[in-house]
């Protein structure tokens, strides 16, 4: 698991950043629904975010994500993994919800039909909304959005925090570094260099698969870092958080063209 039930981002709420926000029902193109949580931009720049949660699919922490890109101008839609196997969500979850018992029935095929239905969704609000296209994902949802640069969805970027660069995954995940030669969008990937679980072989793995592979993008690690740094409580690494939050919306905003 990523974070504790408790965690947050470690992001200050931007004073009078007036949005609004929803519950939609998505429908996938295999006809699966799933709850998400969508936070529109009183300011849009033109940019919008599917927000991709860790293992346990949508927490209240990738909500207040969603306020917080809003709040920047980047309208934003975080999505569920279990509507095919634990209903669609249109409220939060209770605290004891068995994610466990649904992470080993979701499918590679059923994840990417939800990202492309999330995309769809965000395309949809007129020529202010929706003009440059990204993903962000955290733990498993990072290497789900990694694994988005190759699905042809015209994305603009993806961000990945922490997701797992290599080997074999939940759900049939393939492995980031082993198709970076099917990637078409540039990427900024975020590391700790103290996480147990993604050692600095797995990072240089997946470097060198995409500098081979001439995929745009930056790779950045944070030395000493844990796992799931990007958390309000972890004032140790605040420092981290707040340089990663900066790189992330100077990303989207280089990568996000100007009206005409």
């Amino acid at each position: 698991m990523c974070f504790d039930l408790d965690s947050r981002p470690p992001i200050s709420p931007i004073a009078g950043g007036a949005l609004d926000s929803e519950r939609p029902v998505l429908e996938a193109d295999d006809g699966a629904t799933s709850g998400a949580f969508l936070a529109r931009a009183a300011n849009p720049s033109g940019a919008a975010i599917v927000v991709l949660p860790d293992i346990r699919g949508l927490h209240p922490y990738y909500e207040e994500l969603a306020l917080r890109f809003a709040e920047a101008g980047v309208d934003a839609l975080a999505i569920d993994y279990f509507g095919r196997t634990a209903g669609t969500a249109t409220a939060e979850r209770p605290p004891d919800f068995d994610f466990r018992a649904h992470v080993e029935r979701t499918t590679y095929a059923g994840l990417t039909a939800d990202v492309r239905a999330a995309a769809a969704r965000l395309r949809t609000g007129g020529d202010a909304r929706g003009r440059a296209l990204f993903t962000i994902g955290f733990c498993y949802g990072g290497r789900l959005s990694l694994l988005a640069g190759t699905q042809g969805l015209g994305l603009a970027g993806v961000v990945a925090f922490y997701g797992w660069p290599v080997g074999d995954f939940h759900a049939g995940m393939p492995a980031p570094a082993a198709v970076a030669g099917s990637m078409r969008s540039p990427l900024l990937a975020i590391f700790g260099g103290g996480d147990n679980g993604i050692p600095s072989t797995a990072v240089g793995i997946f470097e060198a698969a995409i500098t081979a592979a001439g995929v745009a993008g930056e790779v950045v690690v944070y030395p000493g870092a844990p796992h799931s740094f990007f958390d309000r409580k972890a004032s140790d690494w605040a420092d981290a958080s707040a340089d990663a939050w900066s790189r992330t919306l100077t990303f989207i905003r280089a990568h996000t063209p100007p009206a005409t």
